[in-house]
């Protein structure tokens, strides 16, 4: 394992995310809300540790990226982002608690969009537009990782998809994974853009504009308003919100298909074809259940369906509505849309539709295989064969993922969270939703939430956005052999 090249790596990460704050320092600048220096303080520090460390980590080395390297620089990648995002709350003293402010950076960065803060717009705009933006620079990461790296390691919910080249570059977007992030930039820097100027048309101030953009593309779910999206009470912005937090749980390399002129092979995706039906599914399920006895109005039940249906889905987690109140049956379908997730190479999190249909198909298969035995059949993606190797890895991902939410929501019953908040507590950490149901509902928070019962919940933040395998693997002995 090549220490100094680790440290490199994780230096320039630390380097950079200090850089990052300098936008909302100005913001702190423009609005005069005292975090100026808390600022200043934190770009100091990162800057200051990461350059350092940079220094005296660079030289001849060799630049060879192992398997376990990238474990290792990924795995702690976010661990450490998480920490230094967390200078901003606790020096200007927004959240002075160690354990609040890490959960609030890891939940950014992770793109969950759980939270732990009481009165969100008590904070100063600067540190709300830090939150935010902790998400957006998540949510590119998770882009870079899921497409150009996780599969490169073998443990990515994308292998399917990675070229049949040495080089670790998925779909064949191009020859080399620095050219695939800069293609991958730019679609997310415009769709972004796009976002902002959309919202500034239905009437939302830039700020709040900027806010909810770099919450949407990510999938996070973090508001600078207490109400969420559901203080403007308008259709526009919920539509438009809509539209992108679809958009963003479409795999991204499908993205550069269509922006390149290969609209065919977009539409013709066998992953895009079931994420579009399910949701669509869900909608009419959902609306059917709340048109009458939640809104008189047709309309009304449409959007706010449509609103929570897509944003659970996606991962999103933003709320329009406090859908606790709705009947039983819709407060399901959206705890199972925490488990679904968005379609693989996506910002959104949870097991993935494409993990879904494979998982549905092989035993589908399973069953054919007993009526006929002497059939010769395989699962396929579209025409694309299955291997078997590829089925072991999502067939041993589901079991961990489910195994380690069992463990989760044991763990919180015991620590005294009652069985529909333990259970949606951890299903939405995991799955990097946001809001549950209960104690941590669309319109309560995760403050509620026992010390260790925190922990907890960030540690399943980091094992859903890191697809499991790649936290876990840190933890076996036969990792750290030579």
């Amino acid at each position: 394992m090549n220490a100094r090249l680790i440290s490199y790596m994780l230096a320039v990460l630390v380097f950079c995310l200090g850089l990052s704050m300098g936008l909302p320092f100005f913001a702190a600048l423009y609005y005069h809300d005292g975090t100026a220096w808390a600022f200043l303080i934190s770009i100091m520090v990162t800057c200051g540790i990461g350059g350092l460390v940079f220094m005296l980590s660079r030289g001849h080395q060799d630049f060879y990226l192992s398997h376990r390297d990238g474990i290792v620089i990924v795995s702690l990648g976010w661990i450490i982002a998480g920490l230094t995002s967390t200078l901003p709350y606790i020096i200007s003293c927004a959240i002075p608690d160690f354990t609040l402010a890490y959960f609030e950076s890891i939940s950014g960065f992770t793109t969950t969009g759980a939270s732990i803060l009481n009165n969100i717009e008590a904070l100063p705009p600067a540190i709300l537009l830090w939150r935010a933006q902790t998400q957006w620079m998540g949510g590119m990461g998770i882009i870079v990782l899921s497409i150009a790296i996780l599969p490169f390691l073998g443990i990515g919910g994308m292998q399917l998809y990675k070229a049949e080249t040495p080089s670790p570059v998925v779909d064949k977007l191009t020859p080399r994974i620095s050219s695939t992030a800069q293609l991958l930039w730019k679609i997310y820097i415009f769709m972004t853009v796009f976002q902002i100027l959309l919202l500034l048309f239905g009437g939302l101030s830039l700020y709040d504009s900027i806010c909810h953009s770099f919450a949407t593309l990510p999938t996070g779910g973090f508001s600078p308003k207490n109400g969420s999206v559901g203080y403007y009470q308008s259709a526009f912005v919920d539509f438009t919100i809509l539209i992108f937090m679809f958009l963003a749980g479409i795999n991204f390399s499908l993205h550069y298909k269509l922006v390149t002129g290969h609209p065919k092979q977009f539409f013709r995706d066998p992953e895009l074809r079931t994420y579009i039906g399910i949701v669509a599914a869900f909608i009419i399920l959902v609306f059917a259940d709340v048109y009458g006895t939640v809104y008189a109005r047709i309309f009304d039940a449409f959007q706010f369906a449509s609103f929570q249906v897509v944003s659970m889905i996606t991962t999103t987690g933003f709320v329009t509505a406090d859908y606790e109140k709705w009947p039983a049956f819709s407060q399901t379908i959206l705890f199972v849309c925490m488990f679904f997730g968005s379609m693989a190479g996506s910002t959104g999190g949870g097991i993935k539709i494409m993990r879904i249909i494979l998982l549905a198909k092989h035993c589908y298969l399973e069953i054919f295989r007993i009526i006929h035995p002497h059939a010769s059949t395989m699962v396929k993606l579209g025409k694309t064969p299955v291997s078997q190797a590829i089925l072991r890895s999502i067939w041993g991902f589901f079991f961990l993922y489910m195994g380690i939410f069992i463990i989760g929501v044991i763990a919180l019953a015991a620590l005294g969270l009652d069985m529909i908040s333990a259970l949606t507590a951890m299903a939405t950490c995991i799955g990097n939703v946001g809001p549950g149901l209960g104690s941590v509902g669309p319109m309560d928070n995760f403050a509620g939430v026992p010390l260790i019962g925190k922990w907890i919940l960030i540690f399943g933040m980091l094992l859903g956005r890191l697809e499991i395998y790649t936290i876990i693997v840190l933890l076996m002995p036969a990792f750290w052999r030579k």
